[in-house]
């Protein structure tokens, strides 16, 4: 058999009952060796490889849908569908397909589809056997045909048998007639069951059926049927909203009489699944499964056709950008471009990458930047839905553009700038349309979604432009409430803009660095920010402390000097007083912004709130946030204390090398706790004093042997010598050696020890010595005078 190949898009059916693009390419069926028959073979159209191979089963139920679609089931669950681009395709491969069944071509299915178990089947041989019969389309046997369909339903045989009788006999069309004659002679009875019917003939779930019942010239009477439903007082009126209300405006002339049936014919069936049928709930999972399939498909073939007419597009963005262009026909063409881009998210993401590019190259955000200002609420609205539909796609084909603006627009006319003033100026009393603008900043100012980014510098070019360009108009409307010691406005609508913006720049402070600190310090950005907090709406009070904390929570020393000079914790403290112990969120979130810098242990903060406000915070029993807060600033002072005092004792022996002080005394922030950091502050002279002797030669070992009862005298007398009896840890000079270090001095016998080097062994962990005939030690400048020996030196004896 010769190959005929014909394009197609394969598609398979995930989880979610949503179909998936696996790619696009050529179909032949030809004779597989390794599958041993008849097979179905797409070969991708890119490079090659094979996209499927699927051999023709002899009981497998192929489905042919639309004259272009062919659909069936590779496996339990698992779905396949070819879309040829051409009916003529379609057809050879089907009648291929048949060929192999031996079935009639002229069916539009090949095999009944069985779904139940072994017993079931046995039990239903009986009865699946002959055709299923259906009662003469009469009114007197209404009923009869309603109970027929209803007990078809329980069994997937039978409602194949059932869809098949329907079709081959016409039925729909004789229902229909029926349905005529029951309501010129106003028969409520007859149009009820014709609503049962009707409703049974969706759930058989089969293209065929929809086929003839979504045509021109039979739609709106299936719809007219599935208004007299029995559970509700009065008929509802979807013909009439169809008809009369939902009126299909073409505003570009669309030539193509296939997309405009198209057009039309997806409407109104995503009308009837919407709105006509019952809810969902009602039926079993998946019961109109087919119904999404035929929508899913009209909209994908509606999305392609309109892409494809690059004439039809160029028209539309031409008069959407023309300064002529009345109000009315510029918001007629974003409605249009606002559904062609809802139509789009049933593209697959290769696809809807190809029509963001399509939009992108025919200026679909320069056409926004005009739109968006545009004094028509509708226009307005749906400018921000197609804003946002391409921004959560990729929002860096906005930030590319925004970026090339730099140069030759005005700040006030940057798409960002537009947007921001565009949020600003929301006068809906909800800020609905802000809301959405706000969401779209975020996501463009999200460093997460800049690192995969081809343009490595995305993230540092677009916050440089951003922070130089429109971070001032987004603080803007803060900076001009907060002029003075109370806020100027305090309408609801006002304070829900400033909540919005706090909200924008706590991200900006938790997500970026640098950028936002300079703002925050030049502008003095937190100080204005809390005078929120003497407003009467208490939302707002806790999106200036959200603020503040966001801050707080970065423990840097930069803001941290910030808020200790600006004294930035008094309106926090003043809105904790003015609280009064209340129970409620804004005391939580104050008492847990405390209770963090506790935690962490931020030094600073601690110190300036128990210095500058314990007075206040002492009377605040009912938590022991400010007690443990108080309790941790003791012990700092307390270990400032013995830090001094150390230092005052060490003082006389000011030779000891400033490294090594530093390293005894330093502390970092794990700190120890506060009982062993008293211990090694008693002990140390000790462990020091016994550290040296083990470590020292054995040549000083046996001096201090022989001579210890001596040491005392030499240092009093400052004896010289130059036999290294002692550890050497200066020389007259005030050099200091150190054996970490190499001293090239001239000279074998190193300076003689003074009654200061002795004493400044006592500090030494390791044992600084000098031995005979060895070259000097490093010696470390210390800049000081030798002082007298300390008192402390008796340890040692």
């Amino acid at each position: 058999m010769t190959d005929t190949r014909r394009r197609v898009k394969l598609y398979a059916l995930n989880a979610d009952r949503q179909w998936d693009d696996r790619g696009t390419g050529h179909v032949s069926s030809s004779y597989v060796d390794r599958l041993k028959g008849i097979s179905l073979l797409v070969r991708a159209e890119s490079d090659g490889s094979l996209l499927l191979e699927s051999k023709i089963q002899p009981d497998t139920a192929y489905q042919k849908q639309q004259d272009t679609l062919i659909v069936w089931s590779e496996g339990d669950n698992f779905d396949l569908a070819l879309s040829f681009q051409e009916k003529a395709g379609c057809d050879e491969i089907w009648e291929k397909i048949c060929q192999v069944q031996g079935k009639d071509p002229s069916v539009d299915i090949t095999q009944d589809i069985v779904e139940e178990s072994e017993d079931e089947r046995f039990d239903d041989m009986s009865d699946s056997a002959p055709p299923i019969e259906l009662p003469p389309c009469e009114l007197s046997r209404l009923e009869e045909i309603n109970e027929l369909m209803g007990s078809c339903l329980t069994s997937p045989m039978r409602k194949e048998k059932l869809a098949v009788a329907i079709e081959n006999e016409g039925y729909i069309r004789k229902l229909l007639n029926l349905f005529h004659m029951c309501e010129d002679l106003e028969n409520t009875e007859g149009l009820h069951y014709l609503y049962e019917i009707f409703k049974n003939i969706f759930l058989l779930n089969k293209n065929a059926l929809f086929e003839v019942m979504f045509g021109e010239e039979t739609i709106f009477d299936v719809v007219g049927c599935l208004e007299y439903d029995p559970s509700s007082p009065a008929p509802k009126r979807h013909r009439q909203y169809l008809k009369q209300l939902a009126r299909f405006k073409e505003v570009i002339p669309i030539s193509n009489p296939e997309l405009l049936a198209k057009i039309h014919q997806t409407y109104r069936v995503q009308y009837i699944q919407d709105v006509v049928l019952p809810t969902p709930s009602v039926f079993e999972d998946n019961m109109l499964s087919t119904l999404s399939s035929f929508i899913f498909f009209n909209k994908v073939e509606i999305v392609t056709l309109i892409q494809e007419d690059e004439k039809f597009l160029s028209e539309l963005f031409a008069q959407l950008t023309d300064e002529g262009t009345d109000e009315q026909k510029r918001r007629d063409l974003v409605l249009f471009l606002k559904e062609f881009c809802n139509f789009s998210q049933n593209l697959q993401p290769q696809g809807k990458e190809s029509f963001y590019k399509t939009l992108s190259t025919l200026g679909i955000l320069p056409a926004l930047e005009i739109t968006l200002a545009a004094d028509d609420a509708q226009t307005k609205t749906a400018s921000i839905d197609i804003l946002t539909y391409i921004v959560e796609f990729s929002p860096s084909v906005v930030r590319d553009y925004t970026l090339q603006q730099t140069s030759n627009t005005d700040e006030d006319q940057m798409l960002i700038n537009v947007v921001i003033e565009q949020m600003i100026c929301d006068n809906d009393p909800e800020l609905g349309g802000a809301v959405q603008l706000m969401g779209i900043l975020r996501i463009l100012l999200d460093p997460e979604n800049m690192l995969a980014s081809v343009n490595k510098s995305e993230k540092t070019d677009f916050l440089n432009y951003f922070y130089k360009h429109s971070i001032h108009v987004l603080i803007a409307p803060l900076l001009a409430n907060t002029a003075e010691d109370h806020p100027a406005k305090e309408d609801y609508q006002t304070v829900q803009l400033l909540g919005l913006i706090l909200e924008l720049l706590s991200f900006c402070v938790e997500h970026h660095t640098y950028h936002i600190k300079n703002c925050i310090l030049n502008k003095d950005l937190l100080r204005r920010i809390l005078v929120l907090m003497k407003s009467t709406h208490t939302f707002l009070v806790l999106c200036a402390l959200r603020f503040m904390r966001k801050i707080i929570a970065l423990k840097d020393e930069f803001y941290n000097r910030y808020i200790i000079k600006g004294n930035l914790f008094a309106p926090v403290i003043d809105a904790f007083v003015r609280n009064n112990g209340r129970y409620n969120l804004l005391d939580s979130a104050i008492l847990e912004m405390f209770e963090f810098i506790k935690l962490e242990d931020i030094k600073s903060l601690c110190s300036h709130v128990v210095e500058n406000f314990g007075k206040v915070l002492d009377d605040i029993e009912y938590v022991q946030t400010f007690k443990a807060l108080k309790l941790r600033y003791d012990q700092h002072q307390d270990k400032l204390k013995d830090r001094d005092r150390t230092a005052l004792d060490s003082s006389i022996c000011s030779s000891v090398p400033s490294i090594l002080r530093n390293s005894r005394y330093r502390r970092d922030q794990r700190q120890l706790e506060e009982e062993e950091e008293m211990w090694f502050n008693e002990d140390d002279d000790f462990d020091d004093g016994e550290a040296v002797v083990p470590a020292a030669n054995d040549i000083l070992s046996k001096k201090l042997d022989s001579d210890i009862d001596s040491i005392g005298k030499m240092i009093d007398k400052k004896q010289d010598g130059n036999s290294p009896k002692l550890m050497n840890s200066s020389n007259k000079t005030g050099n200091i050696l150190n054996n970490n270090l190499s001293n090239n001095a001239t000279g074998g016998s190193p300076p003689s020890p003074t009654a200061g080097d002795v004493k400044s062994t006592t500090l030494f962990k390791k044992a600084l010595v000098d031995y005979e005939g060895d070259s000097d030690e490093d010696d470390e400048e210390e800049g000081g005078d030798v002082l007298s020996p300390s008192p402390k030196r008796a340890r040692l004896t």
